[in-house]
């Protein structure tokens, strides 16, 4: 009897090279390699081939899973640098001794660190727990975003500081500058180096230059009532737009804002109306006297007088003393005009201040101590177009006319550059007028307008 070898036996391929044996002898004894068996070698053959990939992905994965870790690393490392000079910096202004030895030796730690990763890398060193080595690289990253937030929130906070203090010695400064201005106008007033043009004013020394002066105290107040009343709108509920259409259908606006401009339309409209005749009167009697022939130097003085007069005196003090004046009468009908019922309800909720205006009194509100200015400016500005000879005339540019440079003066620049982009064909019309013109004797006074592209 034959001795029995040990074999040796190799992981992979020993059962196969055992089968293929086993097989082999009983081919040599029957002379036939049964079906069963031959199968089973198929079968095993293909289960080493699956077994050979599986553990090729296997080692594939771990081989990313560990490049994945060190790159997560690498990143981490480079946010710390990146933190630690952001602290460096920091420390700097105001300096802080301390702070920066901190922050430079991090910022070297972090640079042997980055030294280590490239070394690891160069000799193929994987990292034994590389989930792990993933999990604390990003709470790393995180940390060092954070100190980064948070030290770019410090210097944000301190530039606002310096901001601030600039702030506060600028508003010193303006103050200190006001004041110096005013003392400096107070001198030269006592002085009589600095008056107001219209100050100490005589008939004979009137010319259209005062004119102008007081127009431009008219229209600053009329657009001051205009605000108001806008703002009592919102608060109301008004819609704008709706209101501002209107009064002006159709108009395209440049800008949102500038339907403002149609609410001191309407209310130049109210306010100067029938202003070519005296007193604002519409009555025959004070028209033929006054269109037939021409004034009189002594209605002219009149005038005048009535000019100056009105001029050093507030509205309201004058209507207690005259409450049956012709400008009382002015005041009365203009804001029972200007001021309609529904909005005066939608405004305070009742018509009381209207009762009180009908019935002679003046009420104490922010709306109507704007409207007294503004009517006592109009009025006052009446006065004096027929303190000239011949009196200043009124006029306003119909919609659709093209724009004049001699008759007129936009309140906006955007339709001139709308114009130009469109088409050079394209030029700008009056959409409405905003503040009318005057003619005194030669002189012509531009009128505001708003313009639109036709």
């Amino acid at each position: 009897m034959e001795t029995v070898r040990p074999m040796v036996v190799v992981p992979k391929e020993g059962k196969l090279r055992r089968k293929f044996a086993k097989v082999l002898n009983i081919h040599k004894l029957m002379g036939v390699a049964p079906e069963e068996e031959m199968k089973k070698i198929k079968f095993d053959s293909k289960t080493a081939n699956l077994t050979e990939s599986f553990y090729k992905l296997e080692e594939e994965y771990e081989r990313s899973l560990a490049l994945e870790a060190l790159l997560a690393k690498l990143f981490a490392t480079v946010s710390s640098i990146k933190a630690a000079y952001a602290q460096l910096q920091h420390c700097q202004s105001p300096y802080d001794s301390i702070g920066i030895q901190k922050s430079d030796n991090l910022v070297v730690a972090e640079l042997k660190t980055l030294s280590e990763l490239k070394q690891c890398f160069l000799k193929k060193q994987v990292d034994p727990n590389p989930e792990r080595t993933l999990v604390l690289a990003e709470i790393q990253e995180l940390r060092s975003l954070l100190k980064t937030y948070e030290i770019m929130g410090k210097k944000l906070e301190s530039q606002y500081k310096l901001k601030d203090s600039e702030i506060v010695f600028l508003r010193e400064k303006l103050d200190e500058s006001m004041k110096q201005n005013k003392l400096t106008e107070k001198r030269l007033n006592q002085s009589g180096q600095l008056c107001n043009p219209l100050d100490n004013l005589h008939l004979s020394a009137l010319n259209p230059t005062h004119f102008v002066t007081y127009l431009h105290h008219t229209v600053k107040s009329t657009r001051g009532f205009v605000k108001l009343m806008i703002e009592q709108m919102k608060t109301a509920g008004w819609d704008i737009s709706s209101a501002a259409s209107s009064i002006q259908p159709g108009v395209f606006y440049h800008k949102q804002d500038h339907k403002c401009f149609t609410f001191e339309h309407f209310v130049s409209n109210v306010m100067f109306e029938a202003f070519h005749l005296p007193y604002f009167s519409t009555s025959s009697n004070d028209s033929r006297s006054y269109k037939k022939k021409k004034q009189s130097k002594a209605e002219r003085e009149m005038f005048f007088e009535r000019f100056k007069e009105l001029r050093s005196m507030k509205a309201k003090d004058y209507l207690t003393a005259r409450p049956k004046s012709r400008f009382a009468r002015f005041c009365r009908g203009k804001y029972l005009q200007l001021i309609h019922p529904k909005m005066e309800q939608a405004f305070f909720g009742h018509l009381h201040l209207r009762n009180q205006v009908s019935g002679g009194e003046f009420p104490e509100t922010s709306l109507f101590s704007g409207f007294l200015e503004m009517a006592k400016r109009i009025w006052l500005l009446h006065c004096l177009a027929y303190s000239f000879e011949p009196e200043a005339e009124i006029f306003r540019v119909p919609k659709g006319c093209r724009f004049s440079e001699v008759y007129m003066k936009s309140v906006t620049e955007e339709a001139f550059f709308q114009a130009s982009e469109s088409s050079p064909e394209s030029e700008p019309r009056v959409a409405f007028t905003v503040v009318p013109g005057f003619r005194i004797g030669k002189t012509s006074i531009q009128c505001e307008v708003y313009l639109s592209v036709s």
